[in-house]
């Protein structure tokens, strides 16, 4: 029998778990460090108990950036086969933490499975699978319902939902008032606001919201609290909409620390370069320095097939500023389903942004690749190169197929190569160009 019943339970009573020792080897910090920070809920290692095959991985943004794969089928794309293709893909790409947020056909098998044989952390969206589950339209069911499909999912070994907990009746009222360009963009928010319209009820998720920490807390699943109201436009960025949902998530974070429930908090969305720091900053601030998980933010909104792109320019500048977890983007964001190419493009470019705002954040050995790289370049070791690249594959691809006649430059610079020639200078050889 274990002493506790969530990580951040036995934070708080001094408890060092195996979980934080995994974690503590993985950042170079002391198992001590990461225990104090899961006790002031700004470090979340998510770990459902029943989750066996979980590697454990903590989000903070004093730790290493973490990346989350979106995956799931829907009703245009549902061949389960490749999902699970690509959540391998994705894990052996780097990504610590998959979401499961399959619209169609029988779910609970694929979610199942993810738990049974995936190392990554394992994120859900319990209302979306609402409607699968049941069967029946929104405006049929019940909260409820929506409390009973949390339970199924922490039964099942997810180690996160997301929760859209912070929008409230008054957020119709706001929602209609503030005429925003893009409404709400944030699929399960949509529902929640769909479901509050239709029946004339409270959000569920906000109004049982006590109960909903009680299931968490029994399988320790982490909340990430969703940004029903992220901007889905430049031009809805910072808004009211979006400001008030993020003190309503602190307000609630409070209460979800006070059950020993650990917290993400999610953000932005489309966002102006120039407001990225502010923003996450004045979510440190409102949430009490509880990680702060972004999508994107994407920073303009006119370049769909290379949303990757526009993201990890976002992604890096959150990370840089306290964000903690990056959801990766891929060029087929806004457009399609994405393939597993679309998959590996997304995931590389949120491994840059989260590898360059890590440096910037003076993570313990984050420039150890950086560094090596250097001296391998200087020295010309391509085999060395290929061992410190975040993909090794594409890079030995690209050399190979247009070789230079020399190991000793590229076939761009030849023996006009500035590495050449200064190994050549400072070492007094002659340096032969033509």
């Amino acid at each position: 029998m274990r002493e506790y019943a969530t990580q951040m339970e036995a934070a708080k009573k001094g408890i060092v778990t195996p979980e934080m020792e995994a974690v503590a080897a993985k950042e170079y910090r002391t198992p001590e460090e990461i225990r104090q920070w899961v006790a002031e809920g700004r470090v979340a290692i998510c770990a459902n108990r029943l989750h066996k095959c979980l590697d454990p991985n903590g989000v903070g943004s004093m730790l290493r950036t973490k990346i989350n794969v979106n995956l799931g089928v829907s009703r245009d794309c549902k061949d389960y086969n490749v999902e699970m293709q690509k959540v391998m893909a994705a894990v052996e790409m780097g990504a610590e933490a998959i979401m499961d947020l399959s619209s169609h056909g029988d779910t609970q098998p694929f979610r199942r499975k993810l738990t049974a044989e995936c190392p990554a952390m394992i994120g859900t969206v319990p209302i979306y699978d609402s409607v699968i589950h049941y069967q029946r339209d929104l405006a049929t069911l019940t909260a409820r319902d929506f409390i009973e499909v949390i339970r199924l999912h922490a039964q099942d070994g997810v180690d996160f939902v997301t929760l859209h907990c912070g929008i409230t009746r008054r957020t119709i009222d706001q929602i209609r008032a503030q005429k925003r360009k893009m409404n709400i963009v944030s699929r399960g928010g949509s529902l929640v606001f769909a479901w509050m319209s239709m029946t004339g009820q409270e959000n569920p998720f906000y109004e049982y919201f006590d109960e909903i920490l009680d299931i968490c807390r029994e399988y320790d699943v982490t909340i990430s609290l969703g940004d029903a109201c992220r901007p889905g436009c430049l031009a809805d960025a910072s808004d009211v909409c979006q400001i008030e949902e993020l003190v309503r998530l602190g307000e609630l974070t409070r209460r979800a620390w006070a059950k020993d429930v650990q917290v993400m908090v999610e953000g932005p969305g489309h966002m102006p370069m120039d407001q990225i720091e502010a923003n996450m900053k004045l979510q440190q601030s409102l949430c009490h320095g509880a990680p702060f998980y972004v999508l994107g933010p994407i920073v303009t909104d006119i370049a769909p097939g290379y949303d990757h792109i526009t993201a990890a320019i976002g992604g890096a500048m959150a990370a840089a500023a306290g964000a903690a977890f990056l959801c990766y983007v891929t060029p087929a964001e806004h457009l399609a389903l994405p393939n597993v190419e679309d998959v590996k493009q997304g995931i590389m470019a949120s491994r840059i942004a989260a590898h360059a705002a890590d440096i910037a954040k003076k993570v313990p050995h984050a420039r150890d690749a950086d560094d090596a790289m250097a001296d391998a370049r200087r020295t010309f070791d391509w085999e060395k190169q290929w061992e410190c690249s975040l993909d090794p594959e594409t890079a030995r691809a690209i050399r190979a197929s247009r070789a230079p006649e020399q190991e000793d430059s590229c076939s761009m610079c030849g023996k006009f190569c500035a590495v050449r020639s200064m190994n050549k200078a400072l070492s007094g050889e002659y340096i032969d160009i033509l």
